[in-house]
């Protein structure tokens, strides 16, 4: 049986997948709605096996244990803990993740 994980976004998240939805708002509200549905089904997929996407190269500097999964020019940056997934950031591919 599949281990199942509760999937967590934090305030963090929650504001940049606003932003994102935002941001391609403003050229096409059909194309918005359907990136973030399509991202938010790729974040809840974390529920299983959320140790399948690789680490950060981040971690060397932070010393933490991040992983992301990449969706299109974004990167979902979460970790995982016992039965829970938290969703740190979601931030653009070419950006390096500051703590």
């Amino acid at each position: 049986m599949t281990k199942k994980y509760n999937v967590n976004l934090t305030r963090h998240a929650q504001d940049d997948l606003e932003h994102i939805y935002c941001y391609i708002e403003a050229d096409s509200p059909n194309n918005a709605v359907n990136f973030v549905l399509h991202l938010e089904k790729k974040i809840y997929s974390l529920n299983t096996y959320p140790e399948r996407h690789p680490l950060i190269p981040e971690n060397e500097f932070f010393g933490t244990d991040y992983r992301h999964l990449i969706y299109k020019k974004y990167r979902v940056i979460y970790r995982f803990i016992s039965d829970s997934v938290f969703i740190l950031r979601i931030i653009h591919g070419a950006k390096i993740l500051q703590v």
